[in-house]
């Protein structure tokens, strides 16, 4: 199912619902345990005062000053879940993790109040710098760790702290050895001897206020999925039917023909992850263009071959790439 339109008969009482109505709870739910495991993370390194508390909301956050992590409410219900896979793409545990640890470092900041302190200034940057979604970053920066898609330390030096911390308190992340010699290796230090010296001290916010709860979502499932639909780009600006011939020029009549929309969409996921990980462009963004590929494709009736599945996953993945990088850079996919 791609299309929440046109859902399947077994999601359409679920849609119908409102979301606050469908009683979703982070006690006893398969998020729960993740966050016991980020509670195990931060005792291991000697944070035992710092246990930020864990809300379900609409997405994954921190509330700016607020010592509290948002998680999205679809990871508390299986079916949710499911849903969420089918029509969007659905985080694995590894992800879960990586997205809890990095909301836990921006809670980490606003329990201790360490954006206030002259040298959290002088290593990150001035924490009210104006906050841009659509930043221009420097791919291959030794200045910043490395952790979620995008090179996303680049985007404010309150994310830059976060993504210091979740290198820092992952476990086995090695992150003297990885980082050594790099610029980035003084943010790190900095965390390790901030982290001693806190860890016995009472976090000057333990309480934090959350922006939205699920409780108070009174949207229906179908209309979470239809405010937050992909980002609207013309197809034709994103895959000339010239080039995607080119990658898939493959007859129908060959015994080991694949509909190239189905190879695409077999990939989807670490299509999408790999090339918003090294491009820097908003995944939503990916998303849109991936997905375009796929149902362009399928309209040409294109086919891949089985037996050349590297080759045209390589392909894919490089002039995907190839149109990311130019919208960072100019703004638009396809330049005239």
């Amino acid at each position: 199912m791609h299309d929440t339109e046109k859902p399947e008969p077994a999601y359409q009482k679920l849609l119908a619902s409102p979301i606050r109505e469908l009683g979703l709870k982070l006690e006893g739910s398969p998020v729960e345990r993740f966050i016991e495991q980020l509670y195990r993370e931060l005792e291991a390194k000697g944070l035992g005062k710092f246990r930020p508390a864990c809300y379900l909301t609409d997405e994954w956050g921190c509330p700016s000053g607020e010592p509290i992590i948002g998680i999205p409410f679809y990871l508390a219900d299986p079916a949710l879940a499911q849903l969420e896979k089918e029509t969007h793409d659905l985080e694995d545990a590894r992800e879960i993790m990586m997205y809890l640890r990095h909301e836990a470092g921006h809670a980490f900041v606003y329990a201790y109040k360490l954006h206030n302190k002259p040298e959290w200034k002088q290593i990150f940057g001035p924490f009210r710098r104006p906050y841009r979604d659509n930043y221009r970053p420097a791919p291959f920066s030794r200045d910043y760790v490395r952790h979620l898609p995008g090179w996303y330390a680049q985007k404010h030096p309150d994310e830059d702290f976060a993504e210091t911390f979740a290198v820092w308190l992952t476990p086995r992340s090695n992150w003297r050895k990885r980082y050594r010699g790099w610029p980035a290796m003084e943010k790190l230090r900095f965390l390790d001897r901030l982290a001693r010296k806190l860890a016995k001290a009472d976090p000057a916010r333990r309480r934090g206020i959350a922006d939205i709860t699920v409780d108070d979502m009174e949207t229906t499932l179908a209309e979470f999925y239809h405010q937050n639909g992909r980002e609207e780009v013309a197809v034709t600006e994103l895959t000339p039917d010239t080039d995607l011939r080119d990658l898939f020029p493959v007859s129908k009549r060959k015994k080991t023909a694949l509909a190239a929309s189905e190879f695409l969409h077999q990939h989807r996921k670490p299509l999408i992850d790999k090339v918003a990980q090294w491009t820097g462009a908003q995944r939503p963004l990916i998303k849109t263009l991936i997905d375009n590929i796929e149902k362009r494709a399928g309209e040409l009736d294109l086919r891949a071959d089985k037996t050349r599945s590297a080759e045209h996953l390589a392909e894919v993945t490089a002039y995907a790439t190839a149109l990311a990088m130019t919208y960072v850079a100019k703004g638009k996919f396809i330049q005239p």
